[in-house]
């Protein structure tokens, strides 16, 4: 049976806006519960989202919550990296963005469904992954977890050449939380039409988590997609097993 759906409309006093969001309840609201954030989540439904959520409830049997949050018309605004606007002055709302989910969703959620979710991931696509990311990243004592599909990690802070990369320079010199997990998507045919491809600066954002003592295998999950594309059958294919990797990682 495909999991029950709750639509949403939220007005935001830091966005100032209605945010829309679809909330998939599970089955077993038992067990440990996990809650999923998922950006750009007006996309979900085309993915095939529900069948594979109604897939991981028949074969492990997890209490997840799975918040599908619709993108806005500002997108490029909202999405991004929350202290550092982009060369070209985008991203710069996502710290209202950050301060929606943290201040205003979580507690909507907890309050809605009497949960404390102690374990919480944030996910996306493209921009959605960086925002996902970035949000995480800066906000241990929320999140344990990022999904990163496709992650726009080209985003810097001038286009003179890679080595303004923000997400990358905020790995540099952040702390080590130990806590923390992390599943990176990228596919060998993804955006080529930036400095550096999709591989590389995923591939290089991972040594740098390396470098600071995230390990492969127990923090860092990475999924290399021959013939992966920028686009949702791509994340399509990859999303069963990040939702497995969502509730045992």
């Amino acid at each position: 049976m495909l999991p029950r759906k709750e639509s949403f409309g939220q007005y935001s006093l830091f966005l100032q806006r209605e945010v829309s969001f679809d909330v998939y309840l599970p089955a077993n609201t038992r067990d440990t519960p996990h809650l999923l954030l998922i950006n750009d989540g007006q996309d979900l439904e085309q993915m095939g989202f529900p069948a594979m959520l109604e897939h991981l409830q028949d074969t492990t049997h997890p209490s997840l919550w799975a918040v599908a949050v619709h993108a806005g018309a500002q997108r490029l605004q909202e999405y991004g990296t929350a202290k550092h606007v982009d060369y070209q002055g985008r991203g710069c709302k996502a710290g209202l963005y950050t301060r929606f989910i943290v201040r205003e969703l979580l507690p909507f959620l907890q309050q809605r469904y009497h949960q404390a979710f102690p374990d919480k991931t944030f996910a996306g696509f493209s921009m959605g992954g960086l925002s996902a990311l970035d949000i995480v990243w800066n906000n241990p004592q929320h999140f344990r977890k990022a999904g990163v599909f496709s992650g726009s990690l080209w985003w810097r802070s001038s286009n003179d050449d890679a080595h303004h990369r923000i997400m990358h320079r905020q790995v540099k010199e952040g702390r080590f939380h130990p806590d923390l997990r992390f599943f990176f998507e990228a596919g060998t045919e993804d955006e080529k039409t930036d400095r550096n491809d999709a591989v590389h600066d995923t591939e290089e954002l991972v040594s740098l988590l390396e470098e600071k003592g995230y390990e492969k295998g127990k923090h860092i999950q990475y999924t290399l997609v021959e013939g992966g594309k920028h686009d949702l059958a791509t994340w399509a294919g990859v999303m069963p097993g990040f939702l497995e990797w969502v509730v045992k990682a």
